[in-house]
């Protein structure tokens, strides 16, 4: 069962889970009370394909609920797929462990003040302009099939915040790419990656600290991101540039889904 969390702690993860709506934007947003249900047809990510509960007291008719979003999903050829952070309260993990739903994919929210990040060394590098070039790059460096390519592309031309798309680039071979989003105080870090074959080389630390430098100087005073709870490499590498844990989320399928 999910545990207690104070209000304070609440108003935090709201927060956090507001500025990653408007990060990475789905394509279709419905609302079922304060549950959230995110759907995206041109790209199978779990964030964008998924029931975000956001409030611990709206706990009604969650079966008659869990059906209604069902047939979104299956309206969109999605799996059912919840995202369970603390706002999900206790109620609605209980209800699912009884029901015999799997849980999977923990991630964890990081942060890091940025009049703390040790930038003052980091290159400073401007964001690329071209979406194509950085979709592009990502790909290649995520190993992802190309189909991909319309999805992500249209997800990151709808960001509404600012964003820069950070790449690093042996002539025309990208080695590590993310995805800077500047809203307000807070500069989001997505789809952080550093390709296979030259991993391990300080590539994707340099390229975050050069992102950070740039959200800096651009007013944001707080960086945060997401990372699932078992990339320990991934985890390393944050905690080591002073990113520490604020809260994490898991996501839940019903049996055979």
């Amino acid at each position: 069962m999910a545990a207690k969390h104070p209000a304070s702690m609440l108003a935090t993860v709201r927060r956090y889970e507001a500025a990653g709506f408007r990060a990475w934007p789905a394509a279709a947003v419905h609302y079922d009370g304060t549950w959230v249900v995110r759907l995206t047809a041109g790209h199978p990510a779990k964030r964008l394909n998924s029931v975000n509960p956001l409030d611990p007291g709206d706990i009604g008719q969650i079966a008659e609920r869990i059906g209604r979003a069902s047939r979104r999903f299956e309206a969109y050829g999605r799996p059912l797929t919840f995202r369970l952070s603390p706002l999900a309260g206790s109620v609605i993990p209980a209800y699912l462990d009884a029901e015999g739903w799997s849980t999977f994919d923990e991630s964890l929210v990081m942060r890091l003040a940025l009049a703390s990040a040790p930038v003052e060394d980091a290159m400073d590098q401007i964001p690329l302009r071209d979406i194509s070039r950085f979709v592009s790059a990502s790909l290649k460096v995520h190993d992802s099939d190309a189909s991909l390519r319309a999805g992500l592309s249209e997800i990151i031309g709808s960001i509404q915040p600012d964003v820069g798309m950070f790449a690093l680039e042996r002539g025309d071979e990208p080695l590590a790419t993310l995805l800077c989003v500047h809203d307000g105080d807070l500069a989001g870090l997505f789809e952080i990656a550093t390709d296979k074959a030259v991993r391990k080389q300080g590539l994707g630390r340099q390229l975050i600290l050069s992102a950070l430098k740039w959200a800096r100087l651009r007013g944001a005073r707080e960086a945060w991101l997401q990372v699932e709870a078992d990339n320990q490499p991934a985890l390393a590498l944050y905690r080591g540039l002073g990113f520490t844990e604020v809260y994490r989320y898991h996501y839940r399928r019903p049996q055979g889904a």
